[in-house]
């Protein structure tokens, strides 16, 4: 497997990996060093590759940046009781161009996630994700992207990409592989009137911080549909971050971040994952522990995955019916793991795009709003989007 366009992980941190307990992750990872070269990835689930690309942040100035914090502190924790192999396969340096660093990565990911192999993205600028994206053109027809930022990220396409403006890119570039883009934890107050009113006319989803904070398993069903989760550390607050990381006094605190990782890696349908707008500074410790533990109960879900939405056989679910303002809406429960599902209902008279998206995962809540007469909302965007 061509993986040429990755540099080792730096000899500073195998150096650090020496005097951890033996039982530390840095000891039992498959890691590209400089001295054996890239590791052998059978049976590997989970790889992290860092791209030390920032050139297209709006706030660029020259600074460089790496990721060794972020990887002693990784390598310092101690696994859960896994069966999950996880290989570091080192970075993706800047290349002549941004567009050469992207490449770069949409090559590297595109190659892991067809080996059934996770791909952990450890970034600089957000608009890597845009890459990220690209990764999928041959892989599969339609693409779910879930954003945890505090702003949508639309920005004006026709100008060239920046870190605040790539979803738009995402949305209008060819081919159109987005079915759909969903942001928790925004901040209404970073986003322009123009901005929320497209998302929903686009029937995207959004998540205000909010309401994310009062009740954090709502977010658990749009990750359990998600393909792609990218992560802006700017949407964790500033308190629990360190200072050159800090950006807003408001945001999802540590646990928050670490339990929306979590949701990410139990969801079988999350392919790849990525942790984006890191900047250290002098005093780092706190962000690059914060990274790590994200990493690590990302890690965690992976571990426990449950192959739970099998509805061939009747005897893996419950089957609930309800009457909504005239719409029948079925719902499915798995007795494997208690998690729920609704039908959409195909058009036949429409190009349909929905073709793998028959199921659309929900909460409990959800169906006892639909027997309350209320459609639930993800059901109606999805509806919505399937009708354009």
């Amino acid at each position: 497997m061509n993986f040429n366009f990755l540099s080792p992980v730096p000899d500073l941190v195998l150096a650090h990996t020496e005097l951890l307990s033996m039982q530390a992750i840095g000891r039992k990872l498959k890691v590209h060093s400089a001295q054996n070269g890239i590791p052998d990835l059978d049976g590997v689930d989970v790889a992290i590759i860092g791209v030390l690309e920032n050139r297209n942040d709006v706030n660029y100035i020259g600074e460089e940046f790496q990721l060794n914090e972020i990887r002693k502190s990784f390598y310092g924790l101690f696994p859960g009781s896994w069966n999950t192999t996880v290989a570091d396969l080192g970075d993706i340096n800047k290349g002549e161009s941004v567009e050469d660093t992207y490449f770069a990565l949409k090559t590297a990911v595109s190659l892991l996630i067809k080996k059934n192999i996770i791909p952990i993205i450890l970034g600089g600028s957000q608009d890597l994700t845009y890459a990220n994206y690209r990764a999928y053109d041959n892989v599969i027809p339609m693409v779910n992207i879930v954003n945890v930022d505090s702003q949508f990220n639309l920005g004006d396409s026709t100008k060239p990409i920046k870190n605040n403006s790539y979803v738009g890119k995402i949305i209008l570039d060819q081919p159109y592989n987005l079915f759909n883009y969903a942001t928790i934890g925004y901040q209404t107050y970073f986003n322009s009137q123009e901005e929320i009113d497209l998302m929903d006319s686009l029937y995207f989803e959004s998540y205000r911080l909010g309401e994310v904070s009062k009740d954090i398993t709502i977010v658990e069903p749009v990750l359990r549909d998600a393909n792609i989760v990218s992560i802006d550390l700017n949407s964790v607050k500033g308190a629990e971050v360190s200072l050159n990381q800090k950006h807003s006094p408001n945001g999802l605190d540590g646990k928050e971040i670490c339990a929306i990782s979590r949701y990410a890696g139990i969801s079988n349908k999350v392919t790849s994952f990525g942790i984006y707008e890191y900047k250290p500074s002098k005093d780092d410790e706190i962000t690059s522990m914060l990274v790590s533990q994200m990493l690590w109960y990302f890690i965690e879900g992976v571990n426990y995955r449950v192959k739970d939405d099998d509805f061939s056989d009747d005897r893996n679910y419950q089957k609930y019916i309800t009457l909504v303002e005239s719409e029948e809406l079925v719902f499915y429960k798995s007795n494997k793991t208690g998690r729920w599902w609704i039908e959409i209902p195909f058009l036949n008279e429409i190009n349909n795009k929905l073709k793998r998206h028959t199921l659309l995962p929900c909460t409990h809540k959800d169906y006892l709003d639909a027997c309350e007469n209320k459609v639930p909302e993800r059901w109606y965007k999805a509806f919505q989007k399937n009708c354009i």
